[in-house]
């Protein structure tokens, strides 16, 4: 079966296929009409929160046209032309009647009490919306209706439809086109004991038994960097760290010469199991944690003690667009090269069908890593005995943010994760036939049980566990709501989705009559926010 499709950004676009309309049957002149209207116009400051938010001041964008507009460089800037704007980063584009968050941990300067919020053209001059107030709202200015309305004071809806009535009042959101209910049951269950690994447990990944027996949960903690192999325990049905060999209490992660407190966000293995080596995603050393340091880490999962020196790092900063020290690599997952052949998936660097044996010392497939600050999917071929790595294809996931990447295996699908700010949303991924390219086709809400959580990893057991037609799922709450960081569910054990028919490319004199418009997916909500703990 297909892995996942993605557009070729070699001089063609492919429509991404929503889950419940094919845009492979809708017509392409429609289609590019309905982008052509796309304008810098049509994206309106929506609403201002300035007297201390949560986690600070925001700014929220909006999008009222009825096509995509890149946002990418745009400036948003307060009332003091001293300040350094803050720029929008590249990748982001915003979605007919989506949302976008602008956080003061990322514009830095914070809004006054009698202050203005200003967006500008990516030249730094244009000056696209503006709003000016002369006090603090009770609790935030908003737009009614959104995006067209005048200014009036309203509840804090921060990403969402603003509620227009009193303030204090919410309103009910329409959920994008296309998107899907969970496939799954709507059940989800806790599935570790109480206050286990003191908040910050981000990604994880699932290593197979080989059997219809659990297999083992790899974790990774973002701060203290950690991490745990946890093991299932059937007398009380959780899941627990594993005692033996010093993993008890999770091993601390440290930098290639010994030192440093590695950002541990995502977690992947480079093989079936971990004896391939585990892999790390990570934004930052904690040591210095105002500094990005987007890097890979590898790690031998079989070294004695309790702590674990990485035995290869690849810095990916300088390759990936500037970002925030808690914006950077959150996600990050393995696929296999026989996978990626078979599927004949394109190499963007190469200009061609991707050749593994291009690539010496790449261990077997490609590291596929997702940016916090845009949503964005990175496929690196990571060279283990120079240190070198070569950026294979730039991915869109569909979210203005990913926190976790997994590849089930089974079903060839690419499971790219959104946490609490895309309203807990999952989208998958597939190799186009056509493309060979990575692209979306389909959106699925979370469980109808699952809490809007800060869910920042997910993991996949193998169909050898299937019963009945549904195989476990785990995420990880990087907040440890009531205590509890990890929860299970399911997906089927069958396609989630059926394969789409592929997708066209653009010909020429579409492209001219939608002037130019970059196309995305229209069914996800566009927000971001950082946090305290990544």
């Amino acid at each position: 079966m297909p892995l996942v499709p993605r557009r070729a950004v070699i001089g063609r676009l492919a429509l991404i296929a929503l889950a419940t309309t094919s845009l492979a049957t809708t017509s392409l002149a429609t289609f590019a009409a309905s982008h052509a209207s796309a304008a810098a116009s049509d994206i309106r400051i929506n609403e201002v929160e300035s007297n201390g938010g949560s986690p600070g001041d925001w700014v929220e964008l909006f999008n009222s046209g009825t096509g995509s507009v890149d946002i990418s460089g745009w400036k948003f800037l307060d009332s003091d032309n001293t300040h350094t704007p803050y720029a929008i980063p590249a990748g982001t584009l915003l979605a007919p009647g989506a949302f976008y968050v602008v956080e003061e941990a990322q514009f830095v300067f914070g809004l006054g009490t009698a202050d203005s919020a200003r967006l500008f053209a990516a030249d730094g001059t244009t000056l696209i919306d503006s709003y000016a107030w002369t006090a603090h709202a009770t609790i935030t200015y908003g737009r009614c209706p959104d995006g067209t309305g005048s200014f009036v004071q309203t509840a804090s809806t921060k990403g969402a439809a603003n509620s227009c009535g009193a303030p204090g009042t919410t309103t009910t959101t329409t959920p994008p086109a296309g998107l899907l209910p969970w496939p799954g049951d709507a059940a989800v269950q806790t599935a570790d004991n109480l206050n286990v690994f003191g908040g910050n447990l981000s990604g994880l990944v699932y290593e197979p038994s080989g059997t219809a027996a659990k297999g083992v949960i790899w974790g990774a903690r973002n701060g203290p960097g950690a991490l745990f192999r946890l093991v299932f325990d059937g007398a009380n049905n959780v899941w627990v760290p594993d005692t033996s060999n010093g993993w008890g209490a999770g091993k601390l992660l440290r930098y290639p010469n010994g030192t440093g407190d590695p950002d541990a966000e995502g977690v992947t293995l480079g093989g079936p199991t971990a004896a391939s080596g585990i892999y790390v995603s990570t934004e930052r050393n904690n040591a210095a944690n105002s500094v990005s340091r987007n890097a890979i880490l590898r790690f031998d999962a079989g070294a004695a003690g309790s702590t674990l020196t990485a035995t290869n790092e690849w810095d990916l900063t300088a390759d990936l667009p500037v970002t925030g020290a808690n914006l950077g690599m959150e996600a990050i997952t393995f696929i296999p090269d026989s996978y990626l052949v078979a599927h004949g998936f394109l190499d963007e660097s190469k200009h061609h069908t991707y050749a593994p044996a291009e690539y010496p010392d790449h261990a077997g497939g490609l590291f596929f890593v997702g940016l916090e600050a845009n949503g964005t999917i990175y496929a690196y071929a990571l060279d283990h005995v120079g240190g070198g790595f070569t950026r294979v294809a730039t991915i869109a996931s569909g979210f203005p943010a990913v926190m976790d990447l997994q590849l089930d295996r089974d079903l060839g699908d690419l499971w790219a994760v959104c946490d609490d700010t895309c309203l807990g949303r999952h989208a998958v991924l597939r190799i186009s036939p056509t493309t060979g390219a990575f692209a979306g086709v389909a959106m699925f809400d979370r469980p109808g049980g699952m809490p809007n959580l800060n869910n920042e990893g997910f993991a996949i057991a193998p169909a050898a566990e299937c019963v009945a037609d549904r195989k476990p799922v785990f995420w990880a709450d990087d907040s440890e709501t009531g205590g509890h960081a990890l929860r299970t569910g399911n997906l089927p054990c069958s396609a989630v989705v059926a394969p789409p028919a592929d997708v066209p490319e653009f010909p020429a004199s579409v492209l001219a009559s939608a002037c130019g418009a970059v196309l995305v997916a229209g069914w996800f909500l566009v927000r971001r926010r950082p946090r305290t703990t990544a």
